[in-house]
């Protein structure tokens, strides 16, 4: 078993807090992805787990051992960094059996180790050549294959695939899932690329400022994002926000210009008369001819994405994204409905910017204990 349990931790550099009391459970053979911008304390939370920082206050387990004073070679993690951090002046074979070298293991056993991790990751051809003459995503399986011939309860990746071009980036996603589908580890993914978290998580984690956002499957956080950050960080394009007031009376939501889109009673009534942001996905818009729907826009440009076109709006003065696979003969400047489906949009609280579900009530507040 190699459950990751991470229980109240928080991380300071001298006076400076970088991250408070995040609380996450992690379950054994879990693929999970850690998600965030830049300098929001993901990467600082997977080194943490691998030992390579030191935590300030809290705990981490795993496999139900308390691990925060053991080294990292004793935590049983194996981690892929983002620059391979292979060994320039060894072989593929001499990379990959390195630690088995360091443990004494005999030749004829580590040479067999190493022939058959290399098989899995399709690396058998390359075993004589040096770094320097592989390709980017032939590195990237060195590194892989070294970390899964210690046979680790715990795979963690830093953000691996940055240096990869788009393409080559979609290879290796599919090829790490394959891996942590065949070895069976628990694996803990680390990256800014909403992409690569979607396809590769069991559940995705939400950071922003230290703090976890939201723990969910990508479809749960996609469908029901607990915050106009997460809103607006899953999701491509971004999801569009129009400020409004929610009216019970109306079972609406009154927007700026007065304009109105109509929502759920339950929900109107249980947010009478709060200030919101109104949340709504660009895909889930429909452009139609102007008066016959919900919103009025006007055309401000278009892009042309060849399986369809992305239709950049004003709402007044407020900028509305339409994503379509049709493409209308619009020119900037034209007057243009969108149709918006009650289920399909999303209430946050202007102030808080959290979710407002059914109940009025604020849903889904960060993961923040007292340090």
């Amino acid at each position: 078993m190699a459950d990751i349990s991470i229980r109240n931790v928080a991380k300071s550099y001298g006076k400076d807090s970088i991250m408070q009391g995040v609380n996450l459970e992690i379950r054994n053979r879990e693929f999970v992805v850690i998600l965030g911008p830049s300098g929001c304390g993901k990467s600082t939370l997977l080194r943490m787990i691998a030992g390579l920082e030191a935590i300030t206050a809290g705990e981490i387990a795993i496999a139900g051992q308390v691990v925060n004073d053991l080294e990292p070679r004793q935590r049983g993690c194996a981690m892929v960094f983002q620059n391979y951090a292979l060994y320039p002046h060894m072989t593929v074979a001499e990379n990959i059996g390195y630690a088995l070298k360091v443990a004494g293991v005999g030749r004829a056993e580590r040479r067999a180790a190493v022939e058959r991790v290399a098989q899995s990751v399709g690396l058998n051809e390359f075993l004589d050549r040096r770094p320097g003459q592989l390709s980017g995503g032939q590195r990237q399986r060195v590194a892989m294959a070294r970390a899964i011939i210690r046979e680790p309860r715990v795979f963690l990746f830093d953000e691996p695939l940055s240096n990869l071009d788009a393409k080559l980036r979609v290879q290796m996603r599919h090829e790490i899932r394959r891996i942590h589908n065949r070895i069976e580890a628990t694996s803990v993914f680390v990256t800014h690329d909403q992409h690569e978290g979607m396809t590769l998580a069991d559940r995705l984690v939400v950071m922003n400022k230290g703090t976890i956002e939201q723990v969910g499957t990508p479809e749960e956080i996609y469908d029901h994002p607990a915050s106009v950050y997460v809103g607006g960080f899953i999701g491509s394009p971004a999801m569009n926000f129009l400020p409004g007031q929610v009216s019970a009376a109306r079972a609406a939501v009154v927007l700026g210009d007065g304009q109105v889109l109509d929502l759920p009673r339950d929900v109107a009534t249980a947010a009478d008369g709060q200030l919101v942001q109104v949340g709504l996905r660009p895909e889930q818009l429909t452009i139609v001819a102007p008066g016959t729907a919900e919103l009025q826009a006007r055309v401000d440009f278009v892009e042309e994405l060849g399986s369809g076109r992305l239709y950049h709006l004003l709402v007044e003065d407020l900028p509305l994204t339409v994503l379509s696979p049709d493409k209308h003969a619009l020119r900037d400047g034209d007057a243009v409905g969108v149709t918006v489906r009650p289920d399909a949009l999303h209430l946050f609280g202007a102030e808080s910017g959290r979710r407002i579900d059914a109940r009025g009530a604020r849903v889904a507040a960060p993961q923040v204990v007292p340090a």
